[in-house]
């Protein structure tokens, strides 16, 4: 990738799967690499990772729900690095008592929903707003936000999950619209079945094979699939590039 040496990259949520895959590409790229996660020990084990092959991590352990602890991570990487050039969100909360509890909207807890939008959504908004004004200050920079195909179809399930992913679309492209002038690109990513620790040890064999089936590919996806064009969106080769949502499923969902 052009131009990501020397980068200063933040990622939310890089303790495991695609942010996990995500830093450690970045890291080979050559940008430097803020790993945060509310797995201390994931973002520890990713940052390591980075700094064994050469290139330059540190971990963070924060919390997107937290005003304060965004504020830490992002200050981190300033005190660091001096600035951050770019923005990778990736957490969410899919722990069983939150998706896992997502059901119906007539059986719905409220309670979930509202961790669920506090945590996927407005935790990619605090994110966002606090690297907004560095990249300001730097003329231009680069948030790529992780979104997913549930916020397009339907499902008889997940209705939070899939509005708080619907939530990030349009904050993307409000990003985009409002900054792009000043140099700031927003992108987002929207993975298909995606082989990380959550799917295998979510998501029934057979409802794998189902996902399979419905590709146009002949494998699943792996985190580093998306950690592919997480990188090329978050470099310089994109430019020209604002205000999408990339999907990325190996052909399983067809839109334009």
């Amino acid at each position: 990738m052009q131009s990501l040496t020397g980068k200063v990259i933040v990622v939310c949520g890089g303790g495991s799967g695609i942010g996990a895959a995500s830093a450690r590409r970045l890291g080979e790229e050559g940008a430097r690499v803020v790993v945060g996660d509310i797995n201390a020990a994931g973002a520890k084990q990713t940052a390591a990772t980075i700094t064994d092959a050469g290139g330059s991590g540190i971990s963070v352990e924060f919390d997107l729900a937290d005003d304060d602890s965004v504020a830490g991570l992002i200050g981190r990487a300033v005190d660091e690095w001096g600035t951050v050039h770019g923005l990778f969100n990736c957490g969410a909360d899919l722990s069983p008592d939150t998706i896992g509890r997502d059901v119906d909207l007539l059986a719905a807890d409220f309670a979930v929903w509202r961790r669920t939008l506090e945590v996927n959504w407005m935790g990619f908004a605090r994110s966002a707003r606090a690297v907004i004004p560095l990249m300001l200050e730097e003329g231009g920079g680069a948030i790529v936000n992780t979104s997913s195909g549930a916020a397009f179809g339907g499902e008889p399930t997940r209705p939070a999950y899939a509005a708080s992913k619907a939530a990030i679309n349009t904050l993307t492209r409000h990003i985009a619209t409002k900054w792009g002038k000043a140099g700031i690109r927003c992108n987002s990513v929207s993975p298909g079945a995606v082989l990380s620790e959550t799917l295998l040890q979510t998501v029934p064999a057979e409802r794998r094979s189902l996902m399979l089936e419905q590709a146009r590919s002949p494998r699943l996806g792996e985190p580093s699939d998306i950690a592919a064009a997480v990188a090329f969106l978050l470099s310089d080769d994109a430019e020209w590039i604002n205000g999408q949502v990339w999907t990325v499923d190996g052909g399983a969902l067809m839109r334009q």
